[in-house]
């Protein structure tokens, strides 16, 4: 029975996806705060453009640490034993459409990456192309 699906280990398996969004939001922290490095804070726009990020900056490090949290309590479930499940409940219109919405909502996430991560690469390939000019 020790392949016996359990929630406990649904939400160890699910734990990939609050962990990959904390290293992602974190990410985007890192590239605002050596964006921030650029920025002349003499300059009045500038300096409101700083003030920005440094709230951002902050507020996704938050973001990003507390995803890893709950990405690790999700994994640490891994053992929890299986309780009793009244199949009623579990089988109610609301649950089902709640998975739905969740499974629409992964499948936009998957295409707003994709949308980004095309933009991103061209981005990428236009800053490797200004360090080759540079040497």
């Amino acid at each position: 029975m020790a392949d016996q699906a359990t929630c406990g280990k649904g939400l160890a398996e699910n734990a990939a996806l609050p962990a990959k969004l904390a290293e992602l939001i974190t990410s985007v922290a890192e590239v605002l705060e050596l964006h921030m490095r650029a920025l002349d804070r003499k300059d009045p726009a500038a300096a409101r453009e700083y003030e920005a990020y440094a709230t951002l900056v902050k507020e996704h490090r938050a973001i990003g640490a507390q995803l890893q949290a709950t990405a690790q309590r999700m994994a640490g479930y891994r053992d929890l034993p299986m309780g009793r499940h009244d199949e009623k409940v579990m089988s109610d219109p609301k649950a089902f459409a709640a998975f739905e919405r969740f499974v629409s909502i992964g499948q936009e996430l998957v295409e707003l990456l994709n949308r980004t991560a095309e933009r991103d690469d061209k981005i990428l390939a236009a800053m490797r192309a200004q360090t080759t000019a540079r040497k």
